[in-house]
């Protein structure tokens, strides 16, 4: 008698902050969806789309199986100059972001989102913060018919993952951080509910970081930081990714009373 075949994994839908992130914080769920045939793609809120940036972040998906770049094309908070004469993330305005985003949501309708945790991800980066307040409001609004009507028919996200660090799962990667004056932000263990491990994708994540070249060139951007490393310390930095589940939409409750 033959096995029971796998049921198929989830579409899968990331929203990250900068090119590289998509990488360093979920390239090991991404390719393995997409190695489980799939649907797979990623939104990235900085950079234009004629940039280095964008070019290197074009290989990196095409490494993850993650389809082509999708930039809403705002500045990076740091450097104003990532997207020429366009406003920087933090000041774009809110609706404007969260309608861009709902247009991508709708169009590709993912089962599952992932996203920047709340902190902003390591080192709280004002982009990913931004990122993490703009996808939660656009994965809600992506499912209701009267918010941004003129961006397609709704589609509501089966769920809603925010990648983060544990306070017990990020020792070496702090230690990382630390040799250049960085810190990584942490959430207490119970916060995490989900830790994939994605050792069986670790070429192809490993391959998408490196892919993304000016960032391994510079000094102090993760990427260089963990190409210095020895490969089996850096393998039991990037071997599992950790998640938050975040509610979407109504959560049952008593309906006479507010509940807990």
């Amino acid at each position: 008698m033959s096995p029971a075949p796998h049921p198929p994994l989830p579409s899968l839908l990331g929203v990250f902050g900068h090119p590289d992130d998509e990488a360093l914080l979920a390239g090991g769920v991404l390719a393995q969806h997409a190695a489980g045939g799939a649907f797979t793609s990623v939104v990235t809120a900085t950079w234009a789309p004629n940039s280095p940036r964008a070019a290197e972040l074009a290989d990196a998906l095409a490494i993850l199986g993650a389809g082509s770049p999708r930039m809403l094309g705002f500045a990076d908070a740091r450097n104003p100059d990532s997207a020429p004469g366009q406003p920087r993330l933090v000041d774009a305005p809110l609706d404007t972001v969260v309608e861009l985003l709902v247009r991508h949501i709708r169009e590709l309708r993912p089962d599952i989102v992932v996203t920047h945790d709340v902190l902003g991800q390591m080192t709280g980066h004002p982009d990913h913060r931004r990122t993490h307040q703009i996808t939660r409001l656009a994965v809600e609004a992506a499912g209701l018919a009267d918010l941004y009507p003129k961006t397609g028919d709704p589609w509501q996200p089966s769920a809603l993952y925010a990648a983060t660090h544990s306070h017990s799962g990020a020792h070496d990667l702090q230690q990382v951080l630390a040799g250049v004056g960085k810190s990584a932000l942490t959430v207490p263990d119970a916060y995490v509910t989900t830790t994939v491990d994605v050792t069986p994708w670790l070429g192809q994540k490993w391959s998408a970081i490196l892919a993304h070249k000016g960032e391994v060139a510079r000094e102090r951007p993760l990427p260089r930081l963990l190409s210095r490393l020895p490969q089996q310390q850096r393998n039991a930095i990037i071997a599992r990714e950790s998640f938050t589940r975040l509610a979407i939409g109504p959560v049952p409750g008593l309906a006479h009373q507010l509940t807990c």
